[in-house]
């Protein structure tokens, strides 16, 4: 249900559960941790779905059994904050829920036109992981994370991207996208790439 495919110093990392709009198990969440924390020789790491949705966060009866206050989406979304090389969210459809802390991590957020943005988590009756709300407030300010969170607001493309929560709409293939994106980073030495996201924080 994870596929990692690699093309040189160009990795991707895909959510392969589309039947179940690619929500989120416990092993699949800890597997995209290891490979995001194995990532450091990665140039770019490109995070993206199949099918129509970039995923619906957590598997819901999993979510219940204790998943949706696992440390595991705290050590995704932190493996891949830390990573030297250009890391970018491919959004092929809706990303919901915890899903977004792996996102929020990501350097850049790609998204095709149709997709949703959403964090339900308060009707749910689950806190967001910690980590979600300062990356999120980090960009788009406060007030509109608090709408996101507490006001349950479920924002367009347009909208995420107006609010700087999406760096780019793309329309056709979203992955081609992040891959052209990625062709001067591909072309650089590591390390400049590494000390240019050194200076960004």
């Amino acid at each position: 249900m994870i596929r990692l495919e690699k093309d040189g110093g160009f990795w991707t990392l895909t959510i392969d559960r589309p039947e179940k709009a690619n929500s989120l198990t416990r092993e699949m969440l800890t597997e995209l941790a290891d490979i995001a924390t194995a990532a450091a020789e990665a140039q770019v790491l490109v995070i993206t779905g199949t099918g129509k949705v970039f995923s619906a966060g957590a598997d819901l009866d999993e979510a219940r059994a204790g998943l949706a206050t696992d440390p595991v989406w705290e050590r995704l979304s932190g493996a891949v904050a830390a990573l030297p090389g250009l890391t970018i969210a491919a959004l092929n459809g809706t990303l919901a829920g915890g899903a977004m802390g792996m996102a929020l991590a990501c350097d850049l957020r790609l998204a095709v036109p149709g997709a949703k943005v959403f964090y339900p988590a308060i009707k749910l009756g689950f806190l967001p992981q910690p980590s979600d709300p300062v990356r999120m407030a980090q960009l788009i300010g406060p007030a509109r994370t608090k709408l996101i969170l507490m006001g349950a607001q479920k924002l367009t493309a347009e909208e995420a991207y107006a609010f700087g929560l999406i760096d780019r709409i793309v329309e056709g293939d979203v992955l081609a996208a992040a891959r052209e994106m990625s062709a001067d980073v591909l072309a650089a030495d590591p390390k400049v790439t590494a000390g240019i996201k050194a200076l960004c924080r």
